[in-house]
């Protein structure tokens, strides 16, 4: 890779990607879907889940207004209320299981930081669920910019805002110097249509390396733990 294009910014999505999901993220899925009469056991769960599956890393409001298209009752205000249940149960379920990084991501991003590279954290959670998420690890501190679908007037991945507002934010010089990293097809698509040089699926999280790769990823590495070797590789 030329100097032209060397990495700066590395954009590293959340769940599934450097903190572990364990189930966390489909269980309040499952539980917010329970308060609109959604419940397992039925095909109208069934359905909804394998969307939500398909659908990870899009924001989480976004998920909910697929599933329930249109205005009114049955529409919009339905979606608002499934993630505002989304939320509380997401919160429920850190009290209840904790939340930790997966293995080797700090490390990774200690290693990134250490090497220069600007460090950006971004998800399809709400800014409450974020901060929660950071208040939790203790992770305000460990980069430069935590960044969600709130931030961009709610246009999260597949779409290119997140990365091309933190390029902004960060004052990056040339989105050619931006690695993403995630665990879903939509972090890859987002990442691409930003212009990075490195958009990395990892094997941690939502997605299986069909569909990563074939939704745009450069690279499938096993796992957070590898990305330094790659990006610092790239920018050498």
């Amino acid at each position: 890779m030329s100097e032209a294009s060397k990495i700066t910014l590395t954009c590293l999505d959340l769940a599934g990607t450097t903190i572990g999901d364990h189930g966390l993220v489909e269980m309040a899925f499952a539980e917010a879907l329970a308060t609109l009469g959604i419940v397992a056991g039925t095909a109208a769960f069934d359905e909804a889940m394998t969307h939500v599956r398909e659908a990870r890393g899009l924001p989480k409001l976004e998920i909910f207004r697929q599933l329930f298209p249109g205005d009114g009752a049955g529409g919009e205000a339905w979606a608002q209320t499934a993630n505002l249940s989304f939320e509380r149960s997401y919160d429920a379920v850190l009290d209840r299981v904790g939340l930790a990084p997966l293995p080797g991501a700090e490390a990774a991003l200690d290693k990134l930081a250490g090497a220069g590279v600007r460090l950006c954290l971004m998800t399809g959670f709400s800014r409450g669920t974020l901060g929660r998420v950071l208040d939790t690890l203790d992770w305000w501190k460990r980069v430069d910019l935590v960044i969600c679908p709130d931030d961009v007037g709610g246009r999260g991945r597949p779409w290119p805002d997140l990365v091309l507002t933190a390029a902004l934010r960060l004052q990056i010089e040339d989105v050619r110097h931006v690695a993403v990293c995630g665990d879903t097809a939509s972090d890859m698509l987002s990442g691409r249509r930003a212009g990075a040089s490195i958009v990395a699926g990892v094997l941690t999280g939502a997605h299986d390396r069909a569909q990563l790769v074939g939704a745009g990823a450069t690279h499938v590495i096993d796992s957070v733990a590898d990305l330094p070797d790659l990006v610092l590789g790239a920018g050498g």
